[in-house]
């Protein structure tokens, strides 16, 4: 069985992609009937990209990655909820990542639902909580700004609130960026 690359080779995979992905020189491979097959029997991602639901963010391609290299999490504003860090567990426990992405964006429209603050009922208003927190600590309560603040509190969140997350992270065996992806460059930076 192949062995799992560290996060060191998983995060220079996923700036090669992202470089590849902005110069429109992407590899596209991995993507046929012959990978499907390969990938039939188990998956071994290399990252784990927890992102927004927005259509316009398409981890996949970003990165420029085939079937079964990313194990990604989506949901409207990159939130760190019961089931998505149940989902980032699973991935370093079962499959054995060495990386975590958590990848906010430009424009997001769950952190302008969360600037508006208006009634969006019981289930909107659980998920855009947990946005607030970044709302606070930003001095201009810019939709970017707030975005940045969320994505690293997301980072942090993931830790805090797993001891999965925590132990493994304490051996050495996985790390977690925060990044953020330009919709107008393509470019994503990854920041600490």
């Amino acid at each position: 069985m192949k062995k799992s690359p560290t996060w060191e080779n998983a995060l220079e995979r996923l700036e090669t992609g992202n470089n590849n992905y902005v110069n429109n020189n992407l590899n596209n491979h991995l993507q046929d009937s012959s990978r499907r097959k390969d990938v039939v029997d188990g998956q071994k991602p290399f990252a784990v990209i927890l992102t927004c639901s927005d259509s316009r963010v398409v981890p996949e391609l970003i990165f420029d990655t085939g079937i079964g290299e990313l194990f990604v999490i989506r949901v409207a504003g990159n939130v760190a909820n019961t089931s998505s860090i149940a989902s980032v567990e699973y991935a370093v426990v079962h499959l054995n990542v060495k990386l975590i992405v958590v990848l906010g964006h430009q424009n997001c429209g769950a952190v302008t639902a969360a600037l508006a603050d208006s009634n969006n009922g019981k289930n909107l208003y659980h998920l855009l909580n947990f946005i607030q927190p970044a709302i606070i600590d930003s001095d201009s309560k810019n939709i970017d700004e707030v975005s940045h603040i969320h994505t690293k509190l997301t980072a942090e969140k993931l830790i805090v609130e797993s001891s999965i997350i925590a132990k493994t992270i304490d051996k050495n065996a996985l790390k977690i960026f925060p990044a953020y992806y330009s919709l107008e460059s393509g470019q994503v930076n990854f920041f600490e």
